[in-house]
C-alpha cells in the first residue's frame, strides 16, 4: 500500500502545479496577448502545463479512491473527497478559462484570476488540514 500512496502523494503534487500555476500564467497571457496582439509563448506554456496536469489528476483521483476503498472510506476521507471535488470544479472552470484565452478571449480581470489562485490554496489547505487531524 506505500506505493499507492506514493504515486498518489506525487500525482497530487502535478495536479496542484497546475492549480496553483495556471491561473497565474493566465494574467501574464492575457498581458502578453495585449502586447502582442497574438497567442504567444506564455499561452503555449499554459496550454501544456494544463494539458500535463490533467492526467496526473486522474491518476491522483484513481489512486485516492483506490486508498479510500482499502481503508474503508472512513469520516474524515468523506469530507477529504467534497473538498477535493471543489479542487476539481476550479480546475474545470481554469480549463474552460484556457479555452477561451486560446481564442483569444480574456473575460477575467488580473483581480479576479489572483484571488481565484487563492481561493485553491485555502481549500488545499483544509484537504491537508482534514488528512493530516482526521476530525472525525
Amino acid at each position: 500500500m506505500d506505493w499507492l500512496k506514493i504515486i498518489h502523494l506525487l500525482a497530487v503534487m502535478g495536479w496542484m502545479t497546475s492549480i496553483f500555476a495556471v491561473p497565474r500564467a493566465l494574467i501574464y497571457w492575457k498581458r502578453e496577448h495585449a502586447r502582442l496582439g497574438d497567442f504567444g509563448p506564455l499561452g503555449d506554456l499554459t496550454i501544456r502545463l494544463y494539458r500535463f496536469s490533467a492526467g496526473l489528476g486522474v491518476i491522483a483521483l484513481i489512486t485516492g479512491i483506490w486508498l479510500g476503498w482499502i481503508w474503508g472510506f472512513p469520516a474524515w476521507l468523506h469530507l477529504k473527497i467534497g473538498l477535493v471535488l471543489l479542487l476539481v470544479v476550479h480546475y474545470v472552470w481554469t480549463g474552460r478559462m484556457v479555452l477561451l484565452a486560446k481564442r483569444g478571449i480574456f473575460r477575467e480581470s488580473d483581480m479576479f484570476l489572483r484571488i481565484f489562485n487563492e481561493i485553491s490554496v485555502f481549500v488545499v489547505i483544509a484537504v491537508l488540514w482534514a488528512v493530516v487531524v482526521k476530525p472525525f
